[in-house]
């Protein structure tokens, strides 16, 4: 089993930054595909980025491409999402995800991802 806990959300302005972070216990967390996804009120949950277990290979989601960065650091069992250039359109529930993964690369749907954070809210005022 592996627990997720998100960090890091909050209210920021447009064009702002929030870095978050998504610590993870128990499995090995090196041979986890790790995965952001956000969902806005009324709206589905959507993918925003993934990194695969050794970080070389990371996928984004078209809304935030050249804003967002993901990487991770599994020594510290971490994952981060630094998000810059923030849009009002950003708000939302963001939650963390892995699953076990043999290959070093990514997933992009939430149906590949069976370990979910309890999320962090992110709010991007006007």
């Amino acid at each position: 089993q592996v627990q997720l806990v998100e960090s890091g959300g909050g209210l920021v302005q447009a064009g702002g930054s929030l870095r978050l972070s998504c610590e993870a216990s128990g499995r090995t967390f090196s041979s986890y595909t790790m995965g952001w996804f956000r969902q806005a009120p009324g709206k589905e949950r959507e993918f925003v980025a993934a990194i695969s277990w050794s970080g070389a290979t990371t996928t984004y989601a078209d809304s935030v491409k050249g804003r967002f960065t993901i990487s991770r650091d599994n020594a510290k069992k971490t994952v981060y999402l630094q998000m810059n250039s923030l849009k009002p359109e950003d708000t939302a529930v963001y939650y963390c995800a892995c699953t076990y993964y043999s290959r070093d690369y990514v997933l992009t749907s939430e149906n590949d991802y069976n370990y979910w954070g309890q999320g962090t809210q992110v709010t991007v005022s006007s």
